[in-house]
């Protein structure tokens, strides 16, 4: 049976009294994209940007996800799980990489870069210490739009990705440090809290932020003595009324942040750093100090580190002994409980994708959320990031003034 009423009239249904305008418009904001989640290898990356669950969200809005095999399995989650789930499941990088979006975890290499079609939106994490000249190059020649997602900020002005990651490092930090004082890891047999008739372990915790405070929950919880260490008497303040009266806070200087590091079992390096070059907290002479045993985790080693006896390492690499004290310095931390880290990513990256499908492209999603904005540093090609301009000797355009443009 047709369309056709009892008068002979067609039914076009409610759209049928839509004005023209409205007709583009809906046209516009709901074009399907397709979607690309490469197999993430490099530095050990076990986190996947997507769930099998997030997948079927997209799917059945009407989303086409390309999933290159083994992508999930750091995660454990299998290729069957995705099929299942409405994803295409290939092992082609180039077919991956040919999708409107490309999604992934660790930054693009220079080889992933040569499989991209070009005119793509490309959205992982950028670091900008390890990004080469000629992968830039090659990114900036594809014409893409990029978008650093460590640097987006939702409605209130956080950032999502790093709040959620910066958790999770904060109480793995914890567990880690727990794990090396231990005889298993060859530590001095040291149990990261306090028993009854037994003097409780000291940890320094250097920062007072969301991987800080979680640190600092973990720790507390183990029955720890917490010192909390930071430039901002505010945020102190906040960490005391957070936290209570167990633990002692201090603003950095010199002399009690290295009387504080002799008597240290643990120490967390959790400095947001926003410079190019390091700023070390923690001298290489002070480390000399510490207590042989001792630990020390750098939560802030993708960025240089903050402590000057770190160095940036894989996640499987990440131990090594200097002047006695057990270093531990991944820059990708939160892989070490990948499934956790990938929900937490998915959760975020979901929505975020669909607002993209629905806004008719990435130049309205641009112009319409200025959280998304802030993440972008290449805008169909062009740099829009001010530190990488000055890491390249590159001009980078304000990406406000381009998006008038279009």
């Amino acid at each position: 049976m047709n369309d056709k009423g009892k008068s002979g009239k067609v039914n076009m249904g409610n759209s049928a009294f839509m004005p023209k305008e409205e007709h583009l418009e809906t046209a516009v904001r709901f074009r399907r994209i397709s979607i690309g989640i490469p197999c993430d290898t490099k530095d050990d990356e076990k986190r996947v940007a997507l769930t099998p669950e997030a997948v079927n969200l997209l799917v059945e809005a009407d989303n086409e996800v390309i999933l290159q095999k083994g992508a999930g399995n750091g995660a454990n989650y299998s290729d069957k799980d995705y099929s299942e789930n409405g994803a295409i499941v290939t092992d082609s990088p180039a077919r991956v990489f040919s999708s409107d979006v490309i999604i992934k975890v660790a930054p693009f290499s220079e080889k992933e870069a040569d499989y991209l079609k070009g005119n793509q939106v490309l959205i992982s994490y950028l670091n900008v210490l390890k990004l080469s000249e000629s992968t830039l190059t090659k990114l900036v020649r594809k014409k893409v739009t990029a978008i650093a997602f460590e640097k987006i900020r939702d409605a209130n002005g956080a950032m999502p990705v790093i709040e959620s990651m910066s958790e999770i490092s904060g109480i793995t930090s914890i567990l880690l440090a727990s794990d090396y004082l231990s005889n298993h890891h060859g530590g001095k047999g040291v149990m990261l809290g306090g028993i009854t008739g037994v003097t409780p372990t000291e940890v320094i915790i250097l920062g007072a932020n969301t991987a800080g405070e979680f640190a600092a929950k973990a720790a507390l919880g183990l029955g720890s003595q917490v010192k909390i260490f930071d430039s901002s008497l505010q945020q102190l303040r906040k960490f005391e009324a957070l936290m209570g009266q167990r633990l002692q806070t201090s603003v950095f200087h010199p002399q009690v942040l290295k009387k504080a590091l002799k008597s240290a079992d643990v120490v967390i390096g959790a400095i947001e750093l926003e410079d190019l070059k390091p700023y070390y907290y923690v001298t290489e002479e002070m480390v000399r100090t510490m207590k042989k045993g001792s630990v020390i985790i750098d939560l802030s080693i993708d960025r240089g580190g903050c402590i000057e006896t770190t160095e940036c390492r894989a996640l499987r690499d990440p131990v090594y002994e200097k002047h006695g004290v057990i270093h531990f310095s991944a820059w990708n931390l939160p892989s070490r409980v990948a499934r956790t880290a990938s929900i937490a990513l998915s959760n975020i990256f979901a929505p975020l994708l669909q607002n993209l499908a629905e806004s008719g492209g990435i130049t309205h999603l641009l112009k319409n959320d200025m959280g998304v904005r802030s993440g972008a540093y290449l805008y169909n090609g062009i740099l829009t990031n001010e530190t990488l301009g000055e890491k390249f000797g590159i001009l980078s355009k304000d990406l406000d003034l381009l998006l008038t443009a279009f």
